[in-house]
């Protein structure tokens, strides 16, 4: 028998509490919960430190079904497929028979531990969950194979286990895990189990089928849009059109006319039409015609967002990184080179619009939407309804994307406003447009930067001002250190290039009445394009080529130079294009992982900008799904060309004009460009991949657009630069 089992001050002793932490699971069930983190004073403690401080992620049943409770959101990522992996590799199953269940609301026994609570996002899911979710597998299986041999009388080192099942490997007896659950329910969890080195690693690193994609495939998949209640209705909602407006009135005879519509909700920001079913809803909508008062921000338009940020970059901010003595680098220096970055406010435009069902009662509140903060959602609910937390029920689907914007409660709030006048439960849907029109929008940003260069064109002094919108200081406050939002200086503080001398302020910057979010990669995206562009810049006016001027600044980053390095082999960089063709070469460091990418570009004389190819080279240190890694690079790719290209949320009259993907473009299937990703081998701890490949990608691009023009593009998004007369090439 393993010491973990023996040794009684590392063991969790009492039984009755281990079958405490099972209760309300059916009968001959073994469910097993693993903390991040273990409090010192309980080191003797019953097993509520168990059901409590750790996670509950395992569940195996005397049928031998293996259930893993998932403590992250299925959006498209394919974390279902890869937290899956990792239970199946210590565990020793089959991944394709882990059966998945979506976690309760709770920030205590789902906490992702890079964040501090219930969320997927920020790209932390295999960084956040690699140990913890091993740790469940391979403390299960220690508890299955000490079973067996307890039960054969013999040593624990003369089993193992395989296939789901445990293997005396003297005489080859051998038992699947099913009948093993009762045994191993009675024994003390161990808290501390050895995991796999590397090495004997049999899943992690293959590739592997996603585990959802048969059911999106034929249709059983579930998402929030996709729920049904018994006896539900559906509404059809508008919100006000400007920033702070109030509904003044609208038709409620005309609405109720259209047969199929049940009542009208009036709100003071929003009006529904709830019907039987949502053309009738949508047509009562219309019928409705609400009309609104403009509110305080009528006449705000962009372009005073854009002026109040420059000036705020004028004069110094909050400093967020300071080495040596920049100032006096730069009033002293050979050669001073500045410019002014613009990046535009941008909408989410996930394929599934905002949507939300409830059942209301004065004692019980239903919930079935997608949300990556199931937790957060759970306790808005409760504030706003002033039911406990056993009354409120967030029931989680499967996202239609996310990109950060459903990281937000403000859909299911609405939902929850609307459903307080409806009797039965109602689904509300937001139309396109009004999902496109009260986004909370990824923020506008403006980067001021200057370098000092000296006679060898050397970057000796580096200056960086930030102004923008803090999304921290609004949804974890607490993060907020000497008034330094470090989100938004993500991607610029922490820039990888060795330069003596560096400045960065930040600057926040709250336009007014504008809901701004997280963002696919806030900080790591809007500094990325910031500082890649800028050196690009810088190596350009040195006459020295980009990729050499960047290796010669990463003296101590050589996991960055090594991928630079590799990505312009793949790319054939310095080859010789034709006319109106350009290569661009970008670097990000963020989330744990190490990417460079190789944009090429043809440019008509029109400025129309056609992408052709792209390369990508990753290091994101331990691979759990290869495939994973190079989808997630493929559409981080794709995401960020459509944003970097076309996208752009622009105010008018304090309102947003665009409203559907006529006027909010995404990249078209025949504009994608061929993308070729490579993964570096490393055993390096895992990093993030859902972000990094949108941030690359931006001023990749742009650089490339350089190369082939001749014309820098320091405002985003590129067609509206390109395409304007002045921008066109001659």
């Amino acid at each position: 028998m393993p010491a973990d089992l023996t040794t009684q001050g590392d063991i969790v002793q009492s039984r009755r509490g281990f079958l405490q932490a099972s209760a309300g699971l059916a009968g001959g069930a073994l469910m097993l919960g693993f903390g991040i983190s273990a409090c010192s004073e309980v080191r003797d403690a019953l097993v509520e430190d168990a059901l409590f401080a750790p996670n509950a992620f395992l569940r195996i049943e005397s049928s031998g079904k293996v259930t893993l409770v998932m403590p992250m959101i299925e959006m498209g990522q394919g974390t279902y497929t890869s937290i899956a992996m990792l239970i199946a590799e210590e565990l020793e199953v089959d991944i394709d028979e882990v059966a998945i269940e979506h976690a309760p609301p709770d920030d205590v026994a789902y906490v992702n531990p890079l964040i501090g609570i219930q969320v997927t996002g920020g790209s932390t899911t295999v960084r956040a969950m690699f140990d913890p979710l091993r740790r469940a597998g391979a403390t299960a299986r220690v508890m299955l194979v000490t079973a067996a041999a307890n039960g054969w009388g013999v040593d624990y080192s003369t089993c193992h286990a395989v296939d789901g099942m445990v293997v005396h490997e003297p005489t080859g007896r051998r038992m699947r895990y099913g009948k093993l659950v009762q045994a191993a329910s009675l024994l003390p969890v161990p808290r501390n189990v050895e995991l796999k080195e590397p090495r004997e690693f049999r899943l992690i690193g293959t590739a592997h089928r996603r585990l959802d994609v048969s059911a999106k495939v034929d249709g059983s998949a579930t998402f929030g849009i996709d729920a049904r209640v018994e006896g539900m209705q559906f509404a059809a909602v508008a919100i006000s059109p400007t920033f702070g407006g109030r509904l003044v009135s609208l038709d409620d005879g005309k609405a109720r006319a259209v047969p199929g519509v049940s009542q009208v909700v009036q709100l003071d920001d929003a009006v529904a039409v709830v019907a039987r079913h949502t053309w009738a809803a949508k047509q009562g909508l219309l019928a409705a015609d609400p009309r609104w008062d403009a509110g305080p921000n009528r006449r705000l338009s962009t372009g005073d967002v854009v002026a109040q940020l420059v000036r705020a970059t004028s004069v110094p901010g909050a400093t967020a990184r300071r080495d040596g003595n920049p100032e006096a680098v730069l009033g002293h220096a050979a050669q001073h080179v500045g410019a002014l970055y613009e990046q535009p406010f941008l909408a989410h435009a996930a394929m599934e619009p905002m949507n939300c069902t409830v059942k209301l009662t004065p004692q019980r509140c239903e919930v079935w939407v997608g949300t990556q903060v199931p937790g957060r959602t759970q306790k808005a609910v409760m504030r706003l309804t002033g039911l406990e937390q056993a009354q409120v029920h967030i029931h989680n689907h499967y996202l239609g994307g996310g990109f950060g914007r459903r990281l937000e409660v403000d859909g299911t709030l609405l939902a929850v406003r609307i459903a307080q006048h409806v009797p039965t439960a109602v689904q509300v849907i937001w139309s396109r447009e009004e999902d496109v029109q009260h986004d909370m929008y990824r923020p506008y940003y403006v980067d001021r930067l200057s370098a000092a260069m000296d006679g060898h064109g050397r970057t000796t002094a580096w200056s960086h001002r930030i102004a923008g919108s803090s999304i921290m200081a609004r949804v974890y406050p607490e993060w907020i250190k000497n008034g330094v939002d470090p989100d938004a200086v993500e991607g610029s503080a922490n820039m990888p290039y060795g330069i003596d001398h560096v400045r960065v302020d930040w600057m926040a910057q709250e336009p007014p009445g504008i809901p701004t979010a997280f963002w696919r990669g806030v900080g790591v995206t809007r500094g990325t394009f910031a500082v890649e562009s800028f050196i690009d810049e810088l190596a350009r006016g040195a006459k020295q080529d980009p990729l050499d001027y960047r290796v010669a600044l990463l003296q101590a980053q050589p996991r960055a130079a090594a991928v630079l390095k590799a990505v312009a082999e793949r790319a054939n960089w310095g080859k010789p294009l034709s006319h109106g063709h350009g290569l661009g070469i970008a670097l990000c460091t963020g989330f744990g992982s190490y990417i460079a990418q190789v944009v090429e570009v043809a440019v008509d004389n029109d400025g129309n900008v056609r992408p052709t190819r792209a390369w990508c080279v990753v290091d994101c240190g331990i691979v759990v799904n290869p495939d994973t890694v190079r989808a997630q690079m493929e559409g981080g790719i794709v995401f960020g060309l459509s944003a970097a290209l076309y996208g752009e949320i622009t105010i008018k009259n304090g309102r947003v004009e665009q409203s559907n993907f006529g006027d909010y473009r995404v990249l078209r299937i025949h504009e994608v460009p061929t993308i070729d990703v490579h993964i570096v081998e490393s055993r390096e701890a895992p990093g993030g991949i859902g972000e990094p490949g949108t941030s690359c990608v931006m001023p990749a691009l742009t650089n490339a657009i350089f190369a082939a023009t001749g014309r820098r593009i320091r405002k985003l998004p590129v067609a509206a630069q390109l395409q304007s007369p002045s921008m066109r090439r001659t």
